[in-house]
């Protein structure tokens, strides 16, 4: 029978949120004269900032067996890094309790746990200590770590003088090589180029599969989830919503965002056209069954839109652009395209779908534009965005990085 890494039981972290009231603003009397009578105020004074409690997480309860791979995964501001503290120990719980069997390494964020002053090789042996680890398991394993991180030139230098990239690599070797009983990382890993990614997602596998030990991994990438982890868990407003096998819980997770991608148009006042024709909504989706939109996917955009009255030669136009930079990736044009009508009822939708597409794996913005004829109708700029997972576990999805070109892309459209 498997022994139980870590017991979580009941467990919730409360936060009180304080919200001045809009236009008091105090001058620095008023300040100093709240200070001093701050202890003989009720609560409920007008002159004091609201409070709201805000639970990041609420009862929640799991046990993980050693030797067992976790992914974790949900929308941002679910509870995941919360709950990576308090597994940590950097942030106490406010309510359950939880037990934890064995060492605790952790990576949530760059150089966790590091000192700026101290150079590297002191910082290998910082970490260790922290660890519990004694002098000689240290001098056992540091030419690996070393290797690993491959900051060999910089090892005596200090590491505030490292770049991010050099920073995490090094934190991610000292965490992963001083022999934890329990590795947590968070998605710092996103900070690393794609060789790197690659190195640190091949070490986890084998720190779980070879070394027998417990491993806790947050990741928005859930190509790398499914290659990695044995379950997952998914959280939702700080609630766990749902765990077990990977592949059936990431499958419902990508449905239900799936299910919440039909983004509404008819409130935005930023744009631009004679508004004879209006766009409703937009939603974007992929073609594949599990609903994810990976580079080489078919993406299917649907646009409902509402006229003043039937119109004539309808021209939709679609440009998809890179989230970061703005630089344009591609663009769909209904012009001269077939299964597009010549006249449009007042009211329905049109759905552009396409050919397979590589991208990059990141965040792409959508811009939506109508015409009647050489007329501007409607255009709505950022009007959705989507994610474009990775293809393969190195996170890389073997492809170029995307430059300032439009790509022309087949694709076809349907109206309903």
């Amino acid at each position: 029978m498997s022994e139980v890494a870590i017991k979580v039981r009941g467990l919730g972290k409360r936060y009180d949120l304080f919200h001045q009231r809009r236009g008091a603003y105090l001058t620095l009397r008023e300040q100093i004269q709240q200070s001093l009578q701050a202890p003989f105020v009720k609560s409920n004074d007008a002159r004091f900032s609201n409070r709201e409690v805000f639970w990041a997480l609420k009862d929640v309860s799991f046990e993980i067996e050693q030797g067992e791979v976790i992914g974790i995964i949900g929308r941002n501001g679910a509870g995941k890094s919360t709950l990576l503290k308090i597994l940590s120990r950097i942030t106490e719980p406010s309510a359950g309790r939880i037990e934890i069997a064995g060492r605790v390494a952790s990576l949530l964020e760059v150089g966790t746990g590091f000192h700026g002053e101290l150079t590297g090789r002191e910082n290998i042996f910082l970490n260790g200590a922290i660890l519990g680890m004694g002098r000689a398991e240290i001098n056992r394993k540091f030419e690996e770590i070393v290797a690993f991180a491959e900051v060999e030139r910089f090892l005596d230098t200090p590491v505030k003088r490292y770049s991010s990239g050099m920073y995490v690599r090094l934190a991610f070797a000292v965490a992963a090589h001083l022999e934890p009983d329990i590795l947590i990382v968070d998605e710092v890993l996103a900070v690393g180029d794609a060789a790197f990614q690659k190195k640190c997602l091949g070490k986890m596998g084998e720190v779980a599969t070879q070394e027998a030990r417990t491993v806790l991994f947050v990741s928005h990438n859930m190509s790398s989830i499914q290659a990695l982890c044995q379950r997952t868990f998914w959280f939702n407003s700080g609630a766990l919503v749902e765990r077990g096998d990977t592949q059936s819980v990431v499958r419902e997770y990508l449905q239900s965002t799936s299910a919440h991608q039909e983004t509404p148009l008819a409130e935005r006042r930023d744009r631009d056209g004679d508004g004879s024709v209006r766009l409703l909504s937009i939603r974007i989706e992929s073609t594949e069954s599990t609903g994810m939109i990976r580079s080489g996917s078919c993406l299917k955009i649907t646009l409902r839109y509402q006229s003043q009255k039937t119109f004539a030669e309808p021209h939709f136009l679609i440009s998809i652009y890179d989230h970061i930079s703005s630089r344009g990736l591609f663009r769909l044009d209904s012009r001269s395209k077939e299964g597009l009508p010549t006249l449009l009822s007042e009211e329905g939708s049109i759905t552009c779908i396409t050919e397979p597409i590589r991208l990059t794996p990141g965040r792409c913005f959508v811009n939506v534009r109508v015409k009647r004829g050489l007329v501007l109708a409607d255009y709505v700029q950022s009007a959705a965005f989507f994610d474009v997972e990775a293809e393969n576990i190195d996170g890389t999805a073997q492809c170029p990085e995307r430059d300032w070109v439009v790509t022309v892309v087949r694709h076809r459209w349907l109206a309903q």
